[in-house]
């Protein structure tokens, strides 16, 4: 099965160009497929080595439009049976592709994702990353009646067959995979966990989440907005 495997860049030069390597080196028939809004650190002097390489394609958006339409944005060009997400600074998960895709080769599985709270999945992150991950994802799962423990990591593979059935609501940050996420569940897709330890972020001012504790609120407050939006939402 050809693999589509989506990067959404902003500011990471310092990660972009291992991150490919390692993709190429770990995940066979796969494209790899970069969205970048406008990077002004470098990225794009990276990308243009990367742009030869004739499994990637690359888009440059003008202006920075947010990490929910860049992921929009590379679904419309993605070709492969089977559609994955990663960032590119946790390039040490990429090895685990593998067993997503074994998962999803049979019948029983239609999107697979990576989960810091199942069984031998953990966080290594400071305290307040930890703590509003852990809760956030509890209020999920209270507010949707949910079996999902994990709606936020936003490392999956999934069947391209589910783009079918659920539509992206292409605004906002990781909020709208957790939407997507529940969308997905309520049309009785198959929904499988995979164990994960998140690492402690060593690139914290580049943090596409929370650059500062500014928009660690922010987000926050939009994040809980729209799950209480989402659930009387039709999709």
């Amino acid at each position: 099965m050809l693999k589509s495997i989506l990067l959404c860049t902003f500011n990471e030069s310092e990660s972009i160009t291992a991150a490919v390597n390692d993709i190429e080196k770990k995940i066979d028939n796969c494209e790899i497929i970069i969205v970048d809004d406008n990077s002004t650190d470098g990225t794009l002097n990276k990308l243009k080595e990367l742009q030869f390489k004739k499994n990637i394609k690359i888009l440059i958006r003008k202006k920075n439009k947010g990490l929910a339409s860049a992921f929009l944005r590379g679904i419309m060009l993605a070709n492969g049976d089977y559609i994955g997400w990663i960032d590119t600074n946790m390039n040490y998960l990429i090895e685990k592709f593998k067993f997503m895709e074994d998962l999803l080769n049979g019948d029983d599985i239609d999107i697979v994702v990576l989960s810091r709270y199942v069984e031998n999945g953990g966080d290594e992150r400071d305290f307040l990353r930890r703590f509003s991950s852990k809760y956030l994802n509890k209020f999920c799962k209270f507010i949707y009646r949910s079996k999902i423990n994990d709606f936020s990591s936003g490392i999956f593979l999934m069947k391209k067959k589910i783009l079918d059935e659920v539509s992206i609501i292409g605004y906002g940050h990781g909020d709208f995979f957790i939407e997507f996420l529940h969308n997905i569940e309520k049309k009785g897709f198959k929904i499988k966990e995979l164990p994960y330890i998140q690492k402690k972020d060593t690139l914290p001012i580049n943090s596409k989440s929370a650059p500062n504790i500014f928009k660690f609120v922010l987000y926050g407050v939009q994040y809980f907005l729209r799950i209480i939006n989402s659930v009387f939402r039709n999709t």
